[in-house]
């Protein structure tokens, strides 16, 4: 058994948790510019691209995000992309981020008065003018609180990613706990970092949610 002192945890757990920042972001931006692709695809007026969008969410929302890392990490090499961890897990988690992103945005659209396509199409402006100058900017601003809440759960669902040998911070916990034999200390520190960092997250979205139920 190898000695670690408490700081030697605590430096290497958050170490890790830099990993887990950094995948959360990039599959978040990463996700929320694919997303809007598949929400105006979603919305189309064509129905082949209106199936199409419905199928691409009901596929990343239908299917274990574990499966699909898997699919990624290992189908990619099979068909001649060599990709690496970081790689495939901000793939991955960008699919799976856009597809709920899509939804979420969608339930914003159609929460949106009637009249507002109406106002839009009488100042004689185009779909996608319509889109980006009235309709988006407005179910993005009503979907806020989902989406934080969402940016939670994604967070969260990094520690996955962990399968397929990427430095987050569940593998380095697991390699401190195969190291020191203290599941209690080592574990109890990951929980604590994961509630440090989606807490205030969780309170800021129940805040956005409330704002908007007042207005």
């Amino acid at each position: 058994m190898i000695e670690f002192t408490f700081w030697d945890i605590v430096r290497n757990l958050l170490f890790a948790t830099r990993w887990t920042v950094a995948l959360s972001l990039a599959a978040f931006v990463g996700g929320a510019s694919f997303g809007v692709i598949i929400l105006i695809l979603r919305i189309s007026k064509n129905g082949w691209l209106r199936r199409f969008g419905k199928g691409y969410i009901a596929l990343f929302q239908g299917t274990p995000l574990l499966m699909q890392l898997f699919l990624i990490f290992f189908g990619m090499p099979m068909l001649g992309f060599r990709i690496e961890p970081w790689s495939a897990a901000v793939l991955c988690l960008t699919f799976y981020a856009s597809a709920y992103l899509a939804e979420i945005w969608r339930s914003g659209v159609e929460a949106l008065p009637t009249g507002q396509w109406d106002a839009a199409a009488s100042l004689g402006l185009h779909r996608v003018q319509e889109l980006r100058l009235i309709i988006l900017p407005q179910a993005f601003s009503i979907t806020r609180a989902p989406i934080v809440g969402f940016l939670v759960q994604l967070i969260k669902a990094t520690a996955l990613t962990s399968i397929i040998g990427f430095d987050e911070l569940l593998r380095t916990s697991n390699a401190i706990n195969n190291a020191t034999f203290e599941p209690f200390r080592v574990y109890g520190l990951v929980a604590i970092i994961f509630f440090v960092l989606c807490f205030p997250l969780t309170q800021y979205a129940r805040m956005l949610e409330a704002r908007q139920i007042a207005h």
